[in-house]
C-alpha cells in the first residue's frame, strides 16, 4: 500500500535524512580510527645553531661543571677579558667567574679568577704591576690578558717599553688562541657604501682609535684604495675620517645619539684655519655595540666583518715570560683544558648554552640566551626595517689554534701575517705615536702549544674549520688594482713582483672568509683574441704564485678580460698603462 505524503511532509523528510548523515558523520565517521603516517625515523639533528662541530658524532659530551668554587690548592691566575664572545672556551673551561669544582680547570689542578676589564689600558696596566710584583714575589698570583690579534703590535709596543727595566725575563708573550670573532667586529655604514665603496669619501667612522675594530675598516678601505685621515683633530673630504671613541659601545653610542664635533678643515694636505662640524656616518664596533646600533637607531648595515677577514681577529692570550717558564707544565695543561673546551662548545649545544651562562655571569650583563644568540650570529631588522648580520663567534680546538700558529697543514702562519699586516700600517698611520713595534718572534712564543700538539696527537680529533668558498664571486667586498711586471709579451712574473704578489697573499690570508678573484686585463694594442689569451696567462700565473704560498686552488679564480674592460683611454700611453693591470677582488 502506498503512502501519499504531502509536499510539507517531504521537505521534512529530506531535512531529517540530511541531519542523520551529517550526525553520523560528526559523531563517528570523524572520530573513527584513522591510520596514522607512519613515523619518520630522524636521526640525529644537525642543530642549525651548530654548524662548525668539531667532533665525530661518536664523540662523547663531557659531563658539565659544577658551580661550587674549586679548592684545589692549584697555581692561581688571574684572567682580564673584554666582554667578547670568543672566550667561550674559557667560560666552559673554568665553570664559572671562579674556578669550579668538575671543570677542566679544575682537574688541570688550576685556579683562575676572570675579571672583565674593557679598558685594555688598564689590563696593560695590570700586567706591568704583576709583573714588578712577580719579580720580587715567586708565589704571586700569575696574571694574563686577552686581546684581539690584530691589536697587539700596539699593545706589545706599550707593554715592552714598560717592562724593559725589568729584564728580557719579564717581557709579555702571546702563547695561545681560544677562539675568534667570526662576523660580530664590523664596519657598520649606510647601505651605498656597500654598491660603491667610493661613497664612503669624505665621510666619518667612529671608533677606538689604534684597535682592532679600527683595523676593519683600514683593510676594507685599503682594499678599494680609499685613503684615511688619522688625525682625528682634521677633517679631509678626499679620505675616510676617524671620530675617536672611548670604547666600542662609546663608538655605537655616538652614532645613535648624534654626536656632532668641530674639525679644521685639511686641503690638499693642508691644515686650513677653518673649522667645519661633522657627525658619524659610521662605526667600528662589536657586539653588543651592533645590536645597540641596530635597536636604537638603526640605518647601518655591514660593510665589512671578521666573517669576511675570518683570521683577523683571533682571541690571543698573553702573560709574562718568566711566570710562563717557571710554570710550563701548568700553561701546557692549560692549553690542553681550553682546547678540549673549545671542541666541547662546538660539538654539544648543552656545553655551547653552558658557556653563555658563565658568560652571562663574569659580564654581569644580559642572560646567558643574549650571548648565546650572539655568539651563534643572527640577522635581525634594525630600527629602520634594514637587515643586518649581529653577532658571531668561534671557539677554537687544538687543530683550530694550531693552524693559526702555522702548526697547521698548510703551514701558513695566519697570526704571523695578522701581527705584521696591522703593525706595519700602525706604524704608517701614526709614525710619531708609534715609530716600531716588536718583532713577531719576541713576542709569540709557540713553544707551549707545540709540545701540547706534539705529546697529545689524541686532542687533535676535532677537525678545524674550513671556509667554504663560492664557485665564482657575485658580489665584490673589495676591488684594487695592482701594478704586477711580466716579461714582454709573456705570463712570466718578474722577480720585482714578488713583493707586491706577497702583499696579496698577505690580504687574502686575513681575509680569508672571502674568495680571491684575479683578473687580468691588457690594453688595445694587438688583436682581441692574443690579448684575451695574455690576461688569461696572466691572471693563472698569479694565481700559481699565490697557490705555490699555500693558498688552496678552491680559494682562487683566475680570469682574463682582454682589452674589454677598459678604466682609461686607449688612445694615450698613460691609459694604456692604466688598463694593462691586474685587479684583485675579494668578495663571496
Amino acid at each position: 500500500m502506498s503512502v501519499k505524503v504531502k509536499p510539507g511532509g517531504k521537505i521534512l523528510g529530506i531535512i531529517l535524512v540530511l541531519g542523520g548523515i551529517y550526525a553520523a558523520k560528526v559523531f563517528w565517521w570523524d572520530k573513527r580510527p584513522q591510520q596514522a603516517r607512519a613515523s619518520a625515523e630522524i636521526g640525529k639533528v644537525k642543530l642549525p645553531d651548530a654548524p662548525e662541530a668539531s667532533l665525530s658524532k661518536d664523540a662523547v659530551m663531557l659531563p658539565l661543571p659544577g658551580t661550587e668554587e674549586a679548592m684545589n690548592g692549584g697555581t692561581k691566575i688571574s684572567w682580564r677579558i673584554m666582554a667578547w664572545n670568543s672566550q667561550f672556551p674559557l667560560m666552559y673551561a673554568n665553570g664559572g667567574a671562579n674556578t669550579t669544582k668538575g671543570s677542566l680547570l679544575d682537574k688541570a689542578k688550576l685556579q683562575l679568577e676572570i675579571v672583565r676589564q674593557d679598558d685594555c689600558n688598564k689590563s696593560i696596566a695590570d700586567m706591568v704591576k704583576f709583573a714588578q710584583e712577580y719579580k720580587n714575589n715567586p708565589n704571586a698570583p700569575g696574571v694574563f690578558a686577552s686581546f684581539m690579534g690584530d691589536g697587539m703590535p700596539m699593545f706589545f709596543a706599550a707593554l715592552v717599553k714598560e717592562l724593559e727595566p725589568l729584564g728580557p725575563d719579564y717581557q709579555p708573550i702571546a702563547f695561545y688562541t681560544m677562539g675568534k670573532s667570526y662576523g660580530e667586529d664590523k664596519l657598520m655604514g649606510p647601505i651605498d657604501w656597500q654598491r660603491d665603496p667610493n661613497n664612503a669619501i669624505g665621510k666619518t667612522v667612529s671608533c677606538v682609535l689604534r684597535d682592532g675594530d679600527m683595523n676593519i675598516l683600514v683593510k676594507w678601505a685599503g682594499d678599494n684604495g680609499l685613503r684615511v685621515n688619522p688625525d682625528e683633530t682634521t677633517y679631509d673630504r678626499n679620505a675616510i675620517n676617524l671620530i675617536a671613541a672611548n670604547d666600542f659601545l662609546d663608538a655605537a653610542n655616538k652614532y645613535i645619539t648624534g654626536y656632532k664635533e668641530s674639525r679644521k678643515l685639511v686641503v690638499d694636505g693642508k691644515k686650513l684655519s677653518q673649522d667645519t662640524t661633522v657627525g658619524v656616518d659610521a662605526v667600528s664596533t662589536w657586539t653588543p655595540g651592533d645590536v645597540n646600533i641596530a635597536q636604537k637607531r638603526g640605518g647601518l648595515v655591514n660593510i665589512a666583518s671578521t666573517k669576511e677577514y675570518s683570521a683577523q681577529m683571533p682571541n690571543i692570550t698573553i702573560t709574562i715570560k718568566k711566570f710562563a717558564y717557571d710554570h710550563r707544565t701548568d700553561m701546557e695543561n692549560l692549553i690542553m683544558a681550553l682546547s678540549q673546551a673549545g671542541d666541547q662548545v662546538r660539538s654539544f649545544n648543552e656545553a655551547k648554552a653552558f658557556a653563555a651562562d658563565v658568560s652571562a655571569k663574569v659580564y654581569n650583563e644580559q642572560d646567558g640566551a643574549y650571548w648565546l644568540k650572539y655568539y651563534n650570529g643572527v640577522e635581525e631588522k634594525d630600527a629602520q626595517g634594514l637587515k643586518v648580520h649581529l653577532g658571531g663567534s668561534m671557539a677554537y680546538n687544538l687543530a683550530d689554534a694550531a693552524n693559526m700558529f702555522g702548526l697547521g697543514k698548510d703551514g701558513i702562519d695566519r697570526y704571523k701575517i695578522v701581527y705584521n699586516t696591522f703593525g706595519d700600517i700602525l706604524v704608517k698611520m701614526y709614525p710619531e705615536l708609534v715609530p716600531a713595534y716588536p718583532v713577531y718572534s719576541k713576542v709569540v712564543d709557540k713553544s707551549f702549544i707545540t709540545s701540547v700538539v706534539s705529546n697529545h696527537p689524541e686532542l687533535l680529533e676535532g677537525s678545524v674549520m674550513k671556509e667554504e668558498y663560492a664557485g665564482e664571486i657575485t658580489k665584490e667586498v673589495s676591488s684594487k688594482s695592482y701594478e704586477i711586471q711580466f716579461e714582454t709579451g709573456s705570463a712570466q712574473i718578474r722577480k720585482v713582483s714578488y713583493p707586491v704578489l706577497d702583499e696579496i697573499l698577505q690580504s687574502a690570508v686575513v681575509a680569508e672568509g672571502l674568495k680571491l678573484g684575479v683578473y687580468g686585463h691588457t690594453d688595445n694594442v694587438g688583436n682581441d683574441q692574443s690579448n684575451m689569451l695574455l690576461s688569461e696567462e696572466r691572471a693563472t700565473a698569479v694565481k700559481t704564485y699565490l697557490q705555490s704560498k699555500g693558498l688552496s686552488s678552491s680559494r682562487v679564480e683566475a680570469k682574463g678580460y682582454g682589452a674589454t674592460k677598459p678604466i682609461a683611454d686607449n688612445d694615450n700611453a698613460a691609459g694604456r698603462a692604466k688598463n694593462r693591470r691586474v685587479q684583485i677582488v675579494l668578495g663571496n
